[in-house]
């Protein structure tokens, strides 16, 4: 006989397979179907759809996952790494956080996006200004930009087509991790009209 125990380690096993394999096909471009999706993950569409009702469900699952494993990575970063170098690890995670938001916003409708948008610049924020303000903290990180500056620079991976996504992505996360460095000159100023600097 099953104990309670086991079911729910049996169903915490069976959502996390379900999530994996729609996490892949987001990832990939491809059509999100439940079918093949539980399939993939070796449940039946009972199984799929007592853990996720609608495809929207799942959808907001995987995005919620991408945002916890990424809020995650910045204390682990930090512990292992200087903090230049552990804000350049972390956003080359972004590109395949980015890949799977874009999916996510393709397939969800808009209301729900809202609320999905809502929810998570929080965890991504607060992990974002603690990897910047360490690096501020050691001098290697400009002092002038915040977690919202990143975000927006951030967004436009989501713009990326498919086809070259990878190396373009990293171009653009290289870009972006060059201009988070503290300048080791005043040459930034020069370039910068006094407008933008307010």
């Amino acid at each position: 006989m099953t104990t309670p125990a086991r079911r729910r380690s049996d169903s915490l096993a069976n959502r996390a397979r379900i999530v994996a394999a729609a996490r892949a096909v987001v990832t990939s471009d491809a059509e999100l179907n439940l079918h093949a999706v539980a399939q993939q993950a070796g449940v039946g569409q009972g199984t799929l759809y007592r853990h996720f009702p609608t495809r929207e469900d799942l959808l907001a699952e995987v995005y919620h996952h991408e945002v916890e494993e990424l809020a995650a990575a910045a204390p682990l970063l930090l512990a292992t790494h200087a903090p230049a170098e552990a804000l350049a690890q972390w956003l080359a995670r972004v590109a395949h956080y980015a890949a799977v938001k874009r999916g996510v916003i393709a397939a969800v409708e808009a209301a729900l996006w809202q609320d999905l948008t809502t929810k998570s610049l929080g965890p991504i924020g607060a992990a974002l200004t603690s990897l910047l303000d360490a690096g501020k903290a050691a001098g290697t990180i400009r002092t002038d930009v915040d977690a919202e500056d990143v975000i927006l620079l951030l967004a436009t991976l989501t713009r990326i087509d498919r086809a070259g996504y990878d190396a373009r992505a990293r171009s653009v996360l290289a870009v972006i991790a060059d201009g988070l460095r503290q300048p080791t000159t005043d040459r930034y100023s020069l370039r910068c009209p006094s407008v933008w600097r307010g």
